[in-house]
């Protein structure tokens, strides 16, 4: 299901549906023009007569009142605003399962803002850096935290259009932020990844290198002038890559190499371990139209492998299994899919490229699930570099093709269209990175 479809489980944030955020506060007289219209475009849509309600009795539940306008009391009046606040901390400390004080709950609280905040300067910084100046969020609306003054804010007048979506905005990026911190203890996910990296210092990677230390590599590339795939790759050490300068068609990528130990010969292997910070589980969830916290949490921990050949793939999967029965647990790989030896991978995420050669699997050990996305060298260029496939250019439109760039950041407030930016920016990925 779409993301801006009304029948979206995020209708409540949609600027073309009954819960959009108006030039004024919703505080319209019963028999009002702006009232009538509303209760006609709700006429024949149970579903959103029953959204409405439930958003409605989640309101008054949270503020403690039974009319709307008792809250042009509580925006008035600081007061009951902060008894009003005291009493909403307990009830959402209570919903996300923290057993903790009213102050420490606010902490709590104060890390989903930023979370919130985090998800908006993510897409400043890179997919929509050009922009950052127009999607910028409102000074006010950055610096709150609290859920009460951010819920008030959407029916206060002296705040701007576009101020006032933010603060509905941040609450639904908060309230997504919260439930994954929730499902993250409650699968204590932090232990678990622990556990993950102490078994590869113990069991996978060579002692012959101390723990965190790398071996610096290039893998000098030449690639196609149509699609920019990568035709040839050499491995270079650090000296001979100081003497070379790429010239168009050519690439000097770094990698920082490990080693493990495959029938007494030490192969060299590129490793990043993924966990990915809650900003980008956010994301996820917007771009899965989900608000359940498992589809971004469950599959956090990965590793990404580079080697130089398929037979030191093989190899590595073959060492990766007797590591984790000498770990004392037995390894299953599931889900499995190969495109590294001519197989063919049906990816059905928006926005990405079933061009991408890869070995892909789910190992369970040691009561963890960890993705493993394992690259030959020349593969690994092509999932940087290569046109159409390039992880920068899914990244890109991964948030325009779901709806997430229109979803935070509608038109009819910021006065971007967002079809032309993502062509715009595609374009500008590919010039960064065909570029020397």
């Amino acid at each position: 299901m779409n993301l801006l479809n009304q029948k979206s489980i995020f209708t409540s944030m949609l600027q073309d549906g009954p819960f959009a955020v108006g030039e004024l506060p919703p505080f319209a007289h019963p028999f009002s023009r702006e009232s009538k219209n509303w209760v006609s475009n709700l006429q024949g849509d149970q579903l959103l007569k029953t959204k409405y309600r439930a958003v409605r009795s989640q309101i008054f539940d949270f503020l403690g009142i039974s009319s709307f306008d008792e809250i042009l009391i509580l925006i008035h009046d600081r007061k009951l605003r902060k008894k009003t606040a005291e009493r909403s901390r307990i009830l959402l400390g209570n919903m996300f399962g923290l057993d903790s004080t009213i102050h420490d709950i606010g902490r709590y609280l104060y890390d989903y803002a930023r979370t919130a905040d985090d998800v908006v300067n993510s897409l400043r910084a890179k997919v929509l850096a050009p922009y950052r100046s127009h999607i910028e969020t409102t000074n006010e609306i950055e610096t709150t935290h609290d859920p009460v003054d951010l819920l008030l804010i959407i029916f206060d007048d002296r705040f701007h259009r576009k101020a006032r979506f933010e603060a509905k905005r941040k609450l639904v990026l908060m309230n997504l932020a919260g439930s994954i911190d929730q499902r993250e203890r409650e699968t204590v996910i932090e232990t678990k990844f622990s556990n993950f990296l102490r078994f590869l210092n113990a069991h996978v990677w060579s002692p012959s290198l101390k723990i965190g230390e790398l071996e610096i590599k290039y893998l000098h590339s030449h690639h196609q002038p149509e699609d920019f795939s990568c035709r040839e790759v050499n491995v270079l050490s650090e000296e001979q890559a100081r003497a070379l300068t790429p010239t168009s068609g050519e690439k000097l990528t770094l990698i920082k190499r490990r080693r493990f130990l495959s029938q007494e010969r030490e192969v060299p292997i590129y490793v990043t371990i993924r966990k990915k910070p809650p900003a980008a589980k956010v994301l996820k969830l917007l771009r899965k139209n989900e608000k359940n916290p498992a589809v971004a949490v469950d599959d956090e921990l990965g590793l990404m492998a580079v080697l130089n050949s398929v037979g030191d793939v093989k190899c590595f999967i073959r060492h990766l299994t007797r590591s984790a029965v000498q770990a004392g647990s037995l390894m299953t790989l599931e889900d499995i899919s190969d495109t590294l030896t001519g197989g063919q991978y049906g990816s059905t995420a928006m926005g990405s490229s079933n061009k991408t050669p890869m070995l892909k699997f789910f190992a369970r050990l040691g009561g963890i699930r960890v993705e493993f996305i394992i690259h030959t060298n020349r593969s690994y260029l092509n999932y940087i570099y290569q046109r159409d496939v390039a992880h920068d250019e899914y990244e890109v439109k991964r948030i325009f093709d779901t709806g997430v760039a229109d979803f935070l950041f509608p038109g009819d407030i910021y006065r971007l269209k967002m079809d032309e930016i993502r062509t715009a920016q595609i374009n500008l990925f590919r010039k960064q990175i065909e570029g020397n």
